[in-house]
């Protein structure tokens, strides 16, 4: 079992920086991939970035690519979301999402994630 505590959403203008943190419980977080999803109003959830076990790997989302960028910290049971030059469209709730294990044919599927954190809002003004 995981539990997973978002952390770093906020208000921030357009061009502007945020990070997102997401912290895990559990003594076996070295062995999970993580993942973000963002679903934003009125819009169905969509695929934003994961980091496979080992952190060899990392996915964005052709929308995110070049500004977000995922990392993690197993020694501190953390993982990250590096948002940089936001847009007002990246206006969302942020998912941080844990599974066994990732591969090119699921990072991006939302139910291949067996955990979910309860989400943290980032709001980008124009």
């Amino acid at each position: 079992q995981v539990q997973l505590v978002e952390s770093g959403g906020g208000l921030v203008q357009a061009g502007g920086s945020l990070r997102l943190s997401c912290a895990a419980s559990g003594r076996t977080f070295s062995s999970y991939a993580m993942g973000w999803f963002r679903q934003a109003p009125g819009k169905e959830r969509e695929f934003v970035a994961a980091i496979s076990e080992s952190g060899s790997s990392t996915y964005h989302a052709d929308s995110v690519k070049g500004r977000f960028t995922i990392s993690r910290d197993d020694a501190k049971n953390t993982v990250y979301l590096q948002l940089n030059s936001v847009k007002p469209e990246d206006t969302a709730v942020y998912y941080c999402v844990a599974t066994a294990w990732v591969t090119m044919a699921t990072f991006a599927i939302d139910s291949h994630y067996d955990y979910w954190g309860q989400g943290t809002q980032v709001t980008v003004s124009s």
